[in-house]
């Protein structure tokens, strides 16, 4: 009898993929279907949609409704496409205007009294409709500030399916709703975390401004109490501001998983402390139906703390190791791959035993031998050996608690500073190649013509790998840091003694 379409956007991972909605009405027994690899949420969206609109004063035909959802073979999940799906149908039915219904994509849940309620992953949607040639969308109420967020894009915020449909040509009366809201938290506000909270442990100060101007992982051992989870919280607030780019991903990331993003992109690295009892799937991100980003994601262009490594099941420390390598996370299923970005700098701390004395010097460790070895070797050779900088963390005694107190200490803000220009720099020598940070730079361009060090200069490093102190990929990580030190301080290329330095901070722990 008659037949319309509409658009709507489908996410896998970050990705969006623009979904054709289509709604036809036959003269045959009254029924609403839905076609097109809908999930169990999608496709109980029959009932919602024609109660939402009953309730709207507009309610669908009675005749057979056939809707469906191309590509087919594109799987579709969520409530998300609500919206669409009730827009389609009132234009076949011809209660709405069918070129304007298809001249816009359209976002959002619906609620039975036909609210429209806050959908997840509004922001990635949105720059996907933008990106494929769309620039008109409709999105809930309270999702406007969200959509808004993306340039050239006129957005049609509406609270109800009634204004969707006023907006659309339907001859109704505007009637007043309450806004449903977002229940997701806020972007958390600049942390007061400061560097100038630590006292003593000089090392581990530099080695965190070291892994921020570069980009570095960080592994911390020493006992409880030493100050590793303090020194951890406050690397975010050395990085610098996000780029637009990167600002982009990480509000995407927070929008995709239904976290509130406020009135602005989010512009501070984010951190992300996930307990030890977490599994893979929630560490890199999986699930059976719509796969979600695991911590390991949420944490890209920002810091993924793991406190007391040594707890956390070995698998979910070895799934780190690819991502560590690549910088993505590709999930893959049967019928769909989902890929989120996975440039996070990762910090582990660990005690050094299971009643974590060990080396502590004021109490006596009661662990045997075995029992330490095999508390450590929790964490896998090749994880330990992708990171750039492992340091021993010990307590601060009362002696250098008052040294401390009276010397000067550096502030983030101080420290931040640095690190810019540390940062600028390595962009600045890096800016005829893929890369702009120390830490992504390949062990053969660190060997090669292009930044070649003298023999003198990498003397010890070189010892160290004759003796088997260090691999090959310890080898050129240990070229990596000590660029960063360089360019921390100012210096044009790395001499002896920022190599020794960085040996230093990759095998100087004390356990």
């Amino acid at each position: 009898m008659a037949l319309a379409r509409t658009h709507a956007v489908a996410l896998l991972g970050l990705t969006g993929a623009m979904v054709e909605v289509e709604a036809d009405i036959s003269a045959q027994l009254p029924a609403m279907n839905i076609i097109g690899l809908p999930d169990a949420a999608l496709s109980q969206a029959t009932q919602r949609v024609r109660a939402a609109a009953t309730n709207s004063g507009c309610p669908l035909t009675n005749h057979r409704l056939t809707i469906a959802l191309s590509p087919a073979a594109l799987p579709k999940h969520g409530a998300g496409f609500d919206l669409a799906i009730a827009l389609a149908c009132l234009a076949a039915d011809r209660v709405v205007a069918p070129e304007s219904v298809a001249s816009v994509v359209h976002f959002g849940e619906l609620a039975l009294d036909g609210r429209l309620r806050p959908t997840p992953g509004i922001l990635p949607g949105v720059v996907a409709a933008a990106r494929l040639g769309h620039s008109t969308v409709m999105v809930p109420a309270g999702n406007a500030a969200e959509a808004e967020l993306v340039p050239g894009v006129r957005v049609i915020a509406v609270a109800s399916l009634r204004d969707a449909a006023i907006w659309h040509g339907a001859p109704l009366q505007p009637r007043e709703v309450d806004v449903i809201l977002p229940q997701g938290d806020t972007p958390d506000e600049a942390t007061s975390l400061d560097l100038v909270d630590v006292i003593g442990n000089d090392d581990a100060i530099l080695a965190l401004q070291v892994a921020a101007s570069g980009g570095h992982h960080v592994f911390m051992l020493g006992p409880p109490g030493a100050g590793k989870t303090m020194l951890a919280a406050r690397l975010p607030g050395l990085l610098p501001d996000l780029d637009a780019l990167a600002s982009l991903e990480v509000s995407s990331m927070r929008s995709l998983t239904g976290r509130g993003l406020g009135r602005a992109l989010i512009t501070r690295p984010p951190l992300e402390a996930p307990h030890h009892t977490i599994t893979a799937a929630a560490m890199v991100g999986g699930g059976t139906g719509q796969i979600r980003p695991g911590a390991a994601a949420r944490a890209s262009h920002g810091v993924l703390f793991l406190d007391e490594a040594p707890e956390f099941a070995s698998p979910v420390l070895d799934a780190l190791r690819q991502p560590l390598e690549s910088g993505t996370i590709s999930i893959h299923r049967a019928n769909m791959t989902a890929n989120f970005p996975a440039r996070f700098q990762l910090v582990m701390a660990a005690n050094p035993c299971p009643c974590g004395q060990y080396g502590a010097g004021d109490l006596e460790c009661a662990c045997p031998p075995n029992a330490r070895r095999r508390y450590l070797a929790r964490i896998s050779g090749p994880l330990l050996d992708r990171i750039d900088i492992q340091l021993g963390v010990t307590r601060i005694t009362a002696a250098q608690l008052r040294v401390a107190a009276d010397s000067a200490r550096i502030t983030s803000d101080q420290a931040r500073a640095r690190v810019v220009d540390a940062r600028a720099a390595a962009a600045e020598r890096l800016r005829h190649t893929p890369w702009a940070l120390n830490s992504q730079v390949p062990g053969p361009w660190l060997r090669g013509p292009q930044a070649k060090l003298e023999p003198a200069t990498t003397a010890a490093l070189e010892r160290a790998l004759e003796r088997g102190g260090i691999t090959m990929r310890g080898f050129d990580r240990v070229l990596r840091v000590a660029w960063s030190i360089a360019d921390l301080e100012g210096a044009a290329r790395p001499g002896p003694e920022h190599v020794g330095l960085a040996l230093y901070l990759r095998k100087g722990m004390t356990a």
